[in-house]
């Protein structure tokens, strides 16, 4: 019998392909999701039958004939306007545990997608026993869940936590202000890469099917440690400097040229590309990030896709469906902008409900 997965968080950039691709491998999925993001559509997902709730209200009654529960559901970008840090993450935390709880006093297995943004700044190449450093809420935000889970976990309740590494690649409702998806999306439709910071920071990056798999690996595993595992989930050869995905892609499109945002004359014609985490050109934020764990451990889990040929085949995608500038600059595919937008038109409240 199929595995029946709830997809919490169905409607953003990971969820709204992660649920297309267990259809196509046979799984029965449903999806939840308040809905902040489910206009930003690049091109039609399958239908997926939905729960009507929010993640903060889920009840047992919710959870009971599932066999699993892909919780993706959060905050994905740091708090904007004056709200305090706590009103936004506090409330992240809180609902993530307590679908945990509910998890597993019913038996169901659970699966959180944390992030490599937990190790912050580091030296050399960092695994999963490695130091954490986290330089902002959204990444101190998944470091705390992931302690929850630590503490919540024992002989009847083994989650996992998938430290991803960060994720690029088409979606039904891609994010396109993330690094490689952006500059992509930036050399199709404007035939220029423009660099918000100087490029010299290092990141992992994972490729979006590479990521599905992942969760699909774990999905079909029984895994029962009787304690939170923690993989981080990429490639060792995809660890790369910023500048040099830049010069990657500027080489793969034609007439395309690289330039800084802090040195151009407009930049009020780039909004969508700044970093508020990046100050005078500079992100500090730099840490390279080993993967030998989740090869070993995750059975069935090969990471296919490196990150040359990731992007040869996300051109080629955006180009497939038509990518324009228009599209390219549409505000849901911008996931603080989108938030902002909701938030000064009153269509969502200090607490982030909505208002209607």
């Amino acid at each position: 019998m199929n595995k029946r997965i709830l997809i919490i968080g169905s409607q953003g950039y990971l969820g709204s392909r992660l649920s297309d691709y267990l259809f196509a491998n046979g799984y029965d999925c449903t999806g939840l999701d308040t809905g902040f993001f489910q206009y930003g559509v690049l091109y039609r997902p399958k239908k997926l039958d939905m729960l009507e709730k929010d993640a903060r209200t889920i009840s047992e009654h919710d959870l009971e004939g599932y066999d699993v529960v892909v919780q993706l559901a959060a905050v994905a970008n740091d708090p904007f306007e004056n709200l305090p840090i706590e009103s936004i993450y506090d409330p992240v935390r809180k609902y993530t545990i307590d679908i945990a709880r509910l998890c597993k006093k019913l038996g169901v297995r659970y699966l959180f997608p944390s992030s490599c943004a937990v190790y912050g700044i580091g030296q050399g190449e960092l695994d999963e026993d490695g130091p954490t450093n986290p330089q902002s809420p959204y990444s101190i935000n998944k470091l705390q869940v992931e302690q929850d889970l630590t503490r919540l976990a024992d002989a009847s309740f083994s989650p996992i936590a998938l430290r991803l590494a960060t994720v690029f690649g088409t979606s039904p409702r891609i994010r396109f202000d993330v690094v490689i998806n952006m500059l992509c999306g930036m050399a199709v439709t404007q035939r220029e890469v423009v660099l918000n910071s100087d490029g010299q920071a290092w990141r992992p990056h994972l490729d979006i099917e590479d990521a599905c798999e992942a969760f699909r690996c774990c999905i079909d595993w029984d895994y029962d440690g009787g304690s939170l595992l923690v993989l981080n989930v990429g490639r060792n050869d995809n660890n790369w400097k910023i500048i040099d995905l830049a010069r990657l892609i500027q080489l793969k499109v034609d007439g395309c040229e690289l330039r800084y945002l802090n040195a151009s004359s407009d930049d009020g014609a780039n909004d969508l590309v700044k970093d508020r985490n990046i100050l005078d050109g500079v992100d500090k934020r730099t840490y390279q990030v080993r993967f030998d764990r989740i090869a070993e451990t995750l059975p069935g889990f090969v990471a296919q896709w490196d990150v040359a040929r990731g992007i040869d085949r996300l051109l080629s995608e955006l180009k497939l469906w038509c990518l324009n500038e228009g599209k390219f600059k549409q505000r849901d595919f911008y996931r603080l902008q989108q938030m902002e937008f909701l938030y000064h038109t009153q269509q969502i409240d200090d607490r982030l409900n909505w208002s209607r």
